[in-house]
């Protein structure tokens, strides 16, 4: 068994030296998988104003701020400043934060907002939106839990980027590189 343990670790023993596989890999799944998700999820919350510039929609505050929204007997002018902020700040966030982990700029910083987006969303669908059936529970036999499981795989990923970086295919890369 031993040698066989042994013959195992020598053939594998060079992995963790392919430094560039696991963020470039991530970046990669994360673009094929989440980030046209949540550019898409973006979309839905961004109408067109009075003069033609971008504002948030009503579907916005509807899954931004569920309850709120409801209180205020959807009125988006019944709402405070800070509600405001807390749409437009989700909405910013969910198209600059996927554009800048694919591209690999900020990518440790870009990760871990997202890592805080997917909580925030994660608790918004739970509380806000009451889908406390799309829990789900861990250590069962079913994977497609939206919220524990697939949220978990999310945040993996993103902790992943967050702790290796954009790696050598990033513009984080690129422009250290040109600074040294």
């Amino acid at each position: 068994m031993f040698r066989v343990l042994g013959f195992y670790d020598s053939a594998v023993a060079g992995l963790h030296r392919q430094t560039w596989v696991l963020p470039t890999l991530a970046r990669l799944v994360y673009f094929g998988v989440l980030a046209v998700y949540f550019l898409n999820s973006g979309l839905t919350k961004v109408a067109l104003g009075d003069h033609g510039l971008p504002v948030a929609s009503a579907g916005a505050y509807v899954q931004i701020l569920p309850r709120n929204f409801e209180a205020a007997g959807y009125d988006p002018s019944a709402l405070g400043f800070l509600e405001h902020a807390f749409v437009y700040a989700g909405i910013f966030a969910e198209f600059a934060l996927p554009l800048l982990i694919v591209l690999g700029l900020f990518t440790r910083l870009a990760a871990l907002g997202m890592i805080g987006f997917v909580v925030l969303q994660s608790l918004t669908d739970v509380v806000g939106h009451g889908q406390a059936e799309a829990l789900g529970a861990w250590f069962d036999r079913f994977a497609e839990a939206a919220i524990l499981d697939q949220r978990a795989l999310w945040l993996l990923l993103l902790m992943i980027l967050f702790v290796k970086g954009g790696g050598p295919f990033s513009v984080d890369r690129i422009l250290l590189t040109q600074t040294r």
